[in-house]
């Protein structure tokens, strides 16, 4: 049988072969969309390198989140990273400036939602928010990402844990912004305990699982994780999809996007 050396290297030049086709084609026909959202950052500068090796663009939703530099995932420290992200086509949207965690609709008349934020000056307290106070920790993010890169964000927002509620998404909605999930097989898994999901099972489960149109999520950064899946995982599943015949697409390219994306310049 060949080592796996000899068995990396054919992967890699069928996907190679394969992204030329697609290429020579003009068309992806089987698109993924690869999303990233924050987290403490200390794996982003080899998620870039990844990025720009294996050509794909993605969409990153960003929020202020503390980061083993120190600071927080928006600050001047990493202006230049996603000024450069931004530069090589790279799609930018809003988790909410304060990774803020909708916890409860509050009954009544009034639209008013329970926030906890985990980022920021009031992390770890809950809070009542009007549709108003939610929308502008959305803008926030977004206004930041705007004046650090030179690019406008797309017009769309992840919520922090996928947590939100009909009232949520429609206050969102209402103020320019629409909601991205993700798909059940999208999910990567680079936020269960390396103890019970190793890096070997989450990326043969991804390569197994994920279909056409799939929007896929991770993180750049997961602290609770022992084993960072992004270093083991991510170029090989980048190549083991590409070998499939898969396509990489941002957001912007999303059937169930793009009309909104167009709407709301």
């Amino acid at each position: 049988m060949p080592s796996r050396k000899y068995a990396a290297v054919a992967l890699l030049a069928t996907a190679c072969v394969a992204s030329t086709v697609a290429a020579a084609q003009g068309s992806c026909t089987k698109p993924v969309y690869l999303t990233f959202d924050t987290g403490h950052m200390a794996i982003a500068p080899l998620v870039a390198e990844v990025l720009k090796r294996q050509d794909v663009r993605v969409t990153f939703f960003a929020a202020a989140e503390p980061t083993k530099s120190g600071g927080d995932s928006l600050d001047d420290h990493w202006a230049p990273w996603w000024k450069a992200r931004a530069a090589e086509g790279n799609e930018l949207a809003s988790h909410t400036y304060d990774h803020a965690y909708w916890r409860g609709d509050v009954p009544g008349a009034d639209v008013r939602f329970r926030i906890k934020p985990s980022a920021g000056p009031d992390a770890g307290h809950e809070f009542t928010w009007d549709a108003k106070q939610y929308c502008a920790n959305i803008a926030k993010a977004s206004e930041r990402l705007q004046a650090i890169t030179g690019k406008k964000p797309l017009p769309l927002f992840r919520a922090p844990g996928g947590k939100t509620s009909p009232k949520l998404l429609a206050a969102a909605k209402a103020c320019g912004y629409a909601y991205v999930g993700w798909a059940p097989a999208g999910f990567l898994g680079d936020e269960l305990p390396s103890e019970k999901f190793s890096n070997e099972k989450l990326l043969k489960q991804a390569l197994d699982t994920i279909r056409p149109g799939d929007i896929l999520l991770a993180h750049l950064g997961i602290w609770s994780r022992k084993d960072p899946w992004a270093p083991a995982d991510l170029e090989p599943l980048i190549v083991g999809l590409k070998a499939k015949g898969f396509c990489f697409e941002t957001l912007r390219q999303h059937p169930a996007y793009r009309a909104w994306i167009a709407a709301h310049p």
